[in-house]
């Protein structure tokens, strides 16, 4: 096996991530598990609340392969995603970029581009057109929406990204 030292991607068991990332820290692993604060109400009250963002993935940074099999048999870590059966290694700009996205939102809702379908009626959910309705028209890559909006007889055509609607 040819093995790059970086950062990799490890599913957990359910709601296990908070547990199983901090007994990764205490034997001296880097890991990284983004939190998406949120206030979550109950029926007497609100609260703010961190959930991880991604669930059931912590990632975690390897420098070798013994680094992995110590890490297979953490509990909580269930496997290592792979694809094409190779494991999956994120690259530090990735890594870095949802440091610094998490740093400037808040109450981020993770949604698949593939939830969204041309024709959709949907509520912009933040900037200028905040709760306006919109029609999605077009779907331009995976991180940018066309949207029609119908206001005083008259459609706004605006492109926004599809994290902005619900």
């Amino acid at each position: 096996m040819n093995f790059i030292k970086g950062w990799y991607v490890i599913y957990t068991k359910s709601r296990y991530e908070k547990k199983t990332a901090q007994i990764l820290t205490e034997q001296n692993f880097k890991v990284y598990l983004p939190l998406n604060k949120i206030i979550s109400q109950w029926s007497d009250r609100k609260k703010k609340v961190e959930k991880p963002l991604f669930s059931s993935y912590v990632f975690i940074y390897l420098e070798t392969i013994k680094d992995y099999l110590r890490a297979l048999a953490i509990d909580g870590v269930v496997i290592f995603i792979k694809f094409g059966g190779r494991l999956v290694r994120v690259p530090d700009e990735e890594i870095n970029r949802v440091k610094i996205f998490l740093n400037q939102f808040s109450e981020i809702e993770i949604r698949n581009i593939q939830d969204l379908n041309i024709g959709e009626k949907r509520k912009i959910t933040s900037g200028p057109f905040e709760n306006y309705e919109c029609e999605i028209i077009k779907i331009d890559n995976k991180q940018k929406i066309c949207v029609r909006i119908d206001s005083l007889q008259q459609s706004l055509v605006a492109e926004i990204h599809s994290y902005h609607l619900i």
